[in-house]
């Protein structure tokens, strides 16, 4: 019998940072292979829930479980089961691209000989299999984020959190980065990305949230009228 519970579980987060709070009693359900939107104002607490769904920082009230697993106590299980990209790369610049992989491969134990067919693979995928043996610190900001993609597909985790990845992108990088993201989430991978971006929010994603002062102040399929119901949510149009 297949599973079907929702592969992210959030149940009455709450997240301050000194006497700041961020997020407040926050609880969403996402189901697998699901693409989501999630939007806000810069000090919404968008970022702060992706760090938080990664095991990256630890909330102060609630449950989170991905899979199944609860975080923080079971951040460990959760980890292979995450990919992240954010508009930080997290390359290393003196590596060539087929190295940095090979290195995040040792990092997720795969074994040596899937590891290099699976590097070839995404290579390909993201269209830098003739720069494989570059370094990155030559490539463009749009080659860095599309490796950085592939560092993130490498163990072919179930969860993709993406943060802002169109920052810094010409209107070309954009449009092949928007492709990744297609075909990851037709290969049925769940996919939560924010971005201030609300047409290709529209665009891209079937399911649009929005934090608006630490709360969930919109949660339903996406539509065109989406930057329509942004302002009329938060009063503001979104930073660009």
């Amino acid at each position: 019998m297949s599973d079907t519970r929702p592969i992210i579980e959030i149940d009455r987060l709450v997240k301050t940072f000194g006497f700041l709070p961020v997020l407040r009693q926050v609880s969403l359900s996402i189901p697998r292979g699901q693409f989501v939107a999630l939007l806000g104002a810069n000090g919404s607490g968008k970022s702060t829930l992706l760090r938080l769904i990664a095991g990256l920082i630890k909330p102060g009230e609630g449950e989170i479980r991905v899979g199944g697993w609860l975080i923080p106590a079971e951040a460990a299980a959760v980890r292979p089961q995450i990919g992240m990209v954010s508009h930080k790369a997290l390359l290393y610049d003196n590596l060539t691209a087929r190295e940095n992989l090979r290195f995040y491969a040792r990092l997720y134990n795969l074994p040596a000989d899937q590891a290099e067919a699976r590097i070839q693979e995404l290579l390909q995928q993201v269209g830098l299999w003739k720069r494989g043996e570059s370094l990155v610190r030559t490539f463009s900001r749009g080659m860095q984020q599309r490796l950085s993609i592939a560092r993130a597909l490498l163990h072919n985790p179930h969860v993709l959190l993406f943060d802002e990845p169109h920052t810094g992108l010409d209107q070309e990088a954009g449009a092949a980065l928007d492709a990744l993201l297609q075909s990851a989430h037709a290969a049925g991978h769940t996919i939560i990305m924010t971005t201030h971006e609300l047409d290709r929010a529209a665009r891209l994603a079937e399911r649009a949230i929005i934090i608006h002062r630490g709360k969930v102040a919109y949660d339903a399929a996406t539509t065109p009228a989406l930057p329509v119901l942004y302002r009329e949510i938060t009063g503001t149009a979104p930073t660009p």
